[in-house]
């Protein structure tokens, strides 16, 4: 497909090809050096919305870019169903207390809105959380905590410990109830009281009736062992961005436990890794997401360093075109926070994907089409690649084909998992195509 912009000079753009590519230099000979020496971790972070959140779109791109360069960790994750809402199926989270949550789509609040555009926290401990890799290619080896400040809130462990104690108990027997018994014979029969026969047989009065069988807690004591098991806490290593752990054997669970020292406990994500040299993509997503929400908590921009990426690929514009923002705010808010996220000195390649098609109030979209024609006419001055997702899909005159072929929804502006697996195919497609043409010149 050819992109038509006629107010600057465009290199020519064929089917798939990612405009602009020559910015990318830096992570394909990351790319390079890995395949030519399996020595190099490359860590992709994709930012988006709703279209990112359910990991759809970017579980595909993940699962083909590391068949290629290697599985180096699952990356970024968040406890979704702890914040009541949709994420990725690779991992579950459970945990025996409830926890308030925030996301950045609202109001500025005071509240730890980070790297994963939801914040998530307790005021009290007594929590166990329950992390478990439900696509075992990503047991992990290095498991990272992201917390305001990187402070020290939670302790991990693996298993749990049985303490024993030795105590005692009351003796119990049975008496068969004889005929013309009172409850008051049978207490001094066994020289016990008629409140504690009521007590352990759940009686209400003193009628009994003969056949009935009674539990007798006699004055006898017999030794008893109480049970009960705790966490065995892991040795938590710290550096500058993240509180860490590492095991040798690779692990599909852990929990995450209050810190004694923590007086409230604030979680913005978490990192999976493998002990392998490959490629990870992490991805993070907020439905309803503009680039203003991002913009408007600096500890998004601070805690993006924890993730050292070395390639960020953005996916925002549906939510500004259902406020009918124009395409000069579009890109004032695309600006911003490319300039936020070089103010944290991270300089690394941006591919900016335009926003896929869809209907505005059943109307065709379009801001849609005009925030797509203007990321690629300021793409070569503003120095990121563009992959064009709106093209790829037909621009507005192929949404009606992607409704027969099942690949956009009911709703007309998310896709199916059918559309967001094409997605995520073609834009890997299209990264490792690109790549392709870079070793054929180097």
């Amino acid at each position: 497909m050819i992109h038509k912009v006629d107010s600057v000079v465009m290199e020519p753009i064929s089917d798939g090809q990612i405009y602009n590519a020559q910015v990318l230099e830096s992570v394909f000979k990351k790319f390079k050096e890995n395949e030519n020496n399996g020595n190099q971790k490359i860590n992709i972070v994709h930012i988006g919305d709703s279209h990112i959140q359910g990991d759809l779109m970017t579980n595909e791109v993940r699962k083909k870019l590391q068949q290629q360069f290697g599985n180096g960790g699952r990356g970024l994750v968040f406890p979704y169903q702890l914040a009541k809402t949709n994420g990725s199926y690779n991992e579950r989270f459970y945990s025996n207390r409830g926890w308030e949550s925030y996301r950045n789509i609202y109001p500025v609040k005071n509240d730890p809105i980070g790297i994963c555009g939801i914040g998530l926290w307790r005021d009290t401990g007594g929590f166990a959380v329950q992390l478990q890799v439900k696509d075992l290619a990503y047991k992990f080896n290095t498991i990272r905590i992201i917390t305001p400040q990187n402070q020290n809130m939670f302790d991990l462990a693996t298993s749990s410990q049985t303490n024993i104690i030795q105590s005692s108990e009351r003796k119990v027997i049975s008496h068969k109830i004889k005929k013309g018994e009172a409850i008051s014979t049978i207490a001094d029969k066994y020289n016990v009281s008629v409140t504690d026969i009521k007590k352990a047989n759940g009686l209400k009065s003193n009628n009994i009736r003969a056949g009935r069988t009674l539990k007798i807690p006699t004055n006898e004591m017999k030794p008893k062992t109480i049970k009960s098991s705790e966490f065995v806490p892991l040795d938590i290593q710290a550096d500058a961005f993240s509180h860490h752990y590492y095991s040798e054997k690779a692990l599909d669970r852990i929990y995450l436990l209050p810190n004694k020292e923590a007086s409230k406990f604030e979680l913005n994500g978490i990192v999976l890794e493998k002990d392998a040299p490959g490629l990870i993509y992490s991805s993070i997503g907020v439905n309803g997401a503009k680039y203003s929400d991002y913009n408007k908590y600096p500890l998004f921009f601070e805690q993006l360093n924890a993730l050292h990426p070395d390639l960020l690929v953005f996916s925002l514009g549906t939510n500004e075109s259902y406020d009918h923002l124009e395409v000069e705010g579009y890109i004032k808010h695309l600006r911003e926070f490319i300039s936020n996220i070089k103010a944290q000195n991270i300089n690394v390649p941006i591919i900016v994907m335009t926003p896929p098609p869809s209907l505005l109030r059943r109307k065709p979209n379009t801001y849609i089409r005009d925030y797509s024609k203007e990321i690629l006419e300021i793409a070569q001055k503003e120095g990121f690649a563009v992959w064009d997702l709106y093209d790829e899909f037909g621009g507005m005159d192929g949404i009606r084909k992607l409704k027969t072929q099942g690949l956009i929804g009911p709703d007309w502006v998310h896709y199916s998992k059918k559309g967001y697996e094409k997605q995520g195919n073609l834009f890997a497609q299209a990264l490792l195509k690109a790549y392709d043409n870079f070793k054929l010149k180097n």
